[in-house]
């Protein structure tokens, strides 16, 4: 059975499940369950093939295992970094530099657009960095993450050097293949940067709200609820990870002193360089390797492995951190290793989460969720509302699987020569047809992310709950209205127009006007805001 509506049942009962529950780690075996007996039609069998299909097959995946292993072994670090003072030490130098809420939220937002070469090193780097400064200036966890969250694909997703880069114009460059064109890839990214509607106006909107202190709908009452009692986590929720920021229960000799920021600065900073180096170094090899005599950047980028050079940052950072707490007189070995584990330990639960949204994953690749969805689409195509059904469809497949690359895998051969056909069909001009075809490709790469936004079960989103030390589904919650707000405007003033000959930046400027003037209008600042019934 695969291929019809009953292909939705899964991801939809566990998102829903997720959200009205809070359950989260329930709602995903559920889900894989319900899909697992769509597939063998027996509810005994069903279960176990949850448990030696889908969830061992899950974690035999060499990409699953790799950021299994760097997620581990990062909280591992910054479990060292806490019980050596470091993590202490670190806010202590930001918080003479950031006093004010403001001055928190935008050092995250700046963080997150620094560090744009991978949104998994993002992610973790920065929530796991700033957590413990964002609880001293009372900023909610939900908003930290929400932060993180949109600072991380949408930056990745836009920058000129990244692992995205490199899978998005290596899916371009097999479609162009596949039409008899070649040597265009980066070229045709380029040009469709501009119609990058969703992943630019949520950096506009992070960087605004943060400036503005400004928030509405759930967000507001996490961070009236932090700003008014003091309280970042939702009393009751479950942090979807447990890492001590504080070295509060640590036994070494120098607890009650600050320690050097260069103790927590060199290790997170070695995390960054053997990234940045070995998507170079490692990308170049293996382009030399593949015969490319001369490999540009777009050629090291197609052939790096981020997932292996990830796991070598990781191992850097959390070996430069046991050595420096070392050395410096922080901790004896025995006290580093111990922080080591303390750290590790706290990701269990996010590790688990994660295991279970790749496992309805494959679910839903089994049952050709993304198929069914994408057959109904073929219903409502035309030449100018062509972006914006994309926008649409590819943010409904990577909402219901939880993966972004997957969703752009599956649509970009689809759908990239239906950006060049429908508008020469329609008897278009070449200017209007230039920019379908060009903010059809943005397209599928921006609803991926908006998708992926929204969605409990992407593998982004749980990773910016475990690295701010976030409740799950609280993050899912404050995060989905601002990502809908945006995604609407998105449709509004980018899409839609496009398809009638629009520029993008005048699409752009008209977006950011109205979220800056949603924003102004319904908009509020926790401190002054009335009191609301609610979490």
């Amino acid at each position: 059975m695969s291929g019809g509506w009953e292909s939705v049942i899964p991801p939809i009962l566990a998102i829903g499940l997720a959200l009205v529950t809070r359950q989260v780690i329930v709602a995903l075996l559920l889900g894989v369950l319900v899909g697992a007996t769509l597939i063998e039609g027996n509810l005994f069998f069903a279960f176990l093939r949850v448990g030696d299909q889908y969830l061992l097959g899950a974690l035999a995946n060499r990409d699953h295992a790799s950021i299994i292993l760097f997620s581990t072994i990062l909280g591992g670090m910054v479990g060292v970094l806490s019980r050596s003072g470091a993590t202490e030490g670190i806010v202590h130098w930001l918080s003479g530099r950031v006093r004010t809420r403001r001055g928190g939220m935008v050092s995250a937002a700046v963080m997150g657009t620094i560090i744009f070469f991978d949104d998994y090193a993002n992610t973790l780097l920065v929530g796991s960095t700033m957590r413990p400064l964002t609880d001293r200036l009372k900023i909610s966890r939900e908003k930290l993450a929400y932060i993180v969250d949109s600072t991380a694909a949408p930056v990745t997703t836009v920058a000129i050097i990244s692992t995205w880069v490199g899978f998005e114009v290596g899916l371009i460059q097999d479609a162009l293949a596949t039409l008899g064109k070649s040597g265009q890839a980066y070229t045709y990214f380029l040009r469709s940067l501009p119609y990058s509607y969703y992943p630019l106006l949520t950096i506009f909107f992070v960087y605004l709200t943060s400036l503005t202190g400004r928030d509405f709908g759930p967000m507001l009452n996490a961070e009236k609820r932090a700003v008014r009692k003091g309280q970042v986590l939702r009393p009751g929720s479950m942090p979807a990870s447990d890492a001590p920021v504080i070295s509060e229960n640590s036994t070494s000799s120098s607890d009650h002193k600050p320690a050097h920021p260069a103790l927590a600065g060199g290790p997170i900073l070695s995390v960054i360089l053997v990234t940045a180096a070995g998507l170079f170094f490692g990308g170049r090899h293996a382009a030399l390797e593949a015969g490319i005599l001369a490999p540009t950047l777009r050629d090291i980028l197609n052939n790096a492995d981020s997932f292996s050079v990830l796991v070598w940052a990781s191992i850097t950072g959390a070996c430069f951190a046991v050595l420096l707490s070392f050395l410096s007189g922080r901790l004896k070995l025995q006290e580093a290793l111990e922080g080591y584990l303390d750290g590790a330990r706290a990701m269990v639960i996010a590790v688990t989460i994660l295991v279970l949204a790749w496992s309805l994953s494959a679910v839903c690749e089994e049952l050709d969720t993304a198929g069914y969805l994408v057959a109904l689409s073929h219903q409502v195509l035309s030449a100018r509302l062509l972006p914006l059904v994309v926008f649409v469809l590819a943010a409904a497949v990577s909402f219901a699987t939880g993966t972004s690359w997957g969703t752009m895998a599956i649509l970009m051969p689809l759908v990239f020569p239906l950006g060049m056909e429908l508008p020469a069909a329609a008897g278009l001009s070449l200017a209007v047809a230039t920019h379908i075809h060009l903010a059809t490709i943005s397209a599928v790469l921006a609803g991926a992310v908006f998708g992926d936004h929204c969605s409990p079960i992407s593998d982004t989103t749980i990773m910016s709950s475990l690295a701010c030390g976030s409740d799950h589904v609280d993050h899912v919650r404050t995060q989905l209205p601002y990502a809908l707000t945006v995604g609407g405007v998105t449709l509004l003033c980018g899409y839609l127009p496009v398809g009638f000959g629009l520029s993008p930046w005048w699409s752009l400027v008209l977006g950011m006007a109205c979220i800056g003037l949603l924003v102004w209008k319904i908009g509020r600042k926790p401190e002054l805001a009335p009191e609301t019934p609610g979490p």
